[in-house]
């Protein structure tokens, strides 16, 4: 075999690996429309852990496969292709909406309520609800329909994963939105999580009205300026 012949065989089998991932990240949603369900929904939240920046969910419905190549958990992507699939899924997708939770909402009732609280909004926002919703561990009291929790969901169901990039994108450019008015933060390059960079800023400047005050590293930022 010569080596374009070569070449030409290793795409068709590296095609072929990811199609298989897709069909197996898609078990939980074929179970769903087999059982008669017409739309499914996934749901998710990012940006639990970081210091700063509010925590925001997507929810992503379909009424068939998201055969999108490179679709995963958002943290599994890289930068440049999930902007590019949250397009892809936008395209395609039956509806999706976005939903937030502001810094002092996570402070009022606590980061994991939040969550809750911005995935209620985005389900809120969706110009159609799905008939079943798949989660990421969470159960949501407010959605009157099926749901089902699935444990590391976003690794698992691909409509979870599809909102999970769409989240992520939207917190991404929040934050370099934010990094323009407070660029001594570096909030551009860490998305308000908690690395070094971070932590010396923290200790330079002390907290900004953006930063998540009860978390350790912002509090004790935050009493060197007291």
């Amino acid at each position: 075999m010569n080596p374009s012949s070569l070449q030409a065989h290793g795409r068709k089998l590296s095609r072929e690996r990811e199609r298989r991932r897709l069909v197996r990240l898609h078990r939980y949603e074929r179970a769903g429309f087999e059982r008669g369900f017409l739309s499914i929904g996934g749901i998710d939240e990012v940006g639990r852990g970081p210091l700063a920046g509010p925590v925001v969910a997507a929810c992503v419905v379909t009424e068939r496969p998201l055969m999108l190549r490179g679709l995963d958990d958002s943290k599994k992507v890289r930068p440049a292709l999930r902007v590019e699939l949250a397009e892809q899924i936008k395209g395609v997708a039956l509806a999706w909406a976005v939903g937030e939770a502001s810094v002092a909402e996570i402070e009022r009732i606590n980061i994991y309520w939040a969550s809750i609280l911005a995935m209620e909004r985005a389900l809120a926002a969706l110009a159609q609800l799905p008939h079943y919703l798949l989660t990421d561990a969470v159960r949501i009291r407010s959605f009157g329909g099926e749901q089902l929790p699935v444990i590391k969901g976003d690794a698992k169901c691909a409509t979870v994963a599809a909102a999970s990039i769409l989240a992520k994108v939207h917190r991404d450019a929040l934050l370099v939105e934010l990094d323009r008015s407070y660029p001594q933060y570096g909030f551009a390059e860490h998305k308000g999580y908690s690395t070094p960079q971070h932590h010396e800023a923290l200790l330079r400047h002390g907290p900004c009205e953006h930063h998540r005050r009860h978390f350790l590293r912002v509090a004790n930022a935050l009493s060197l300026f007291e």
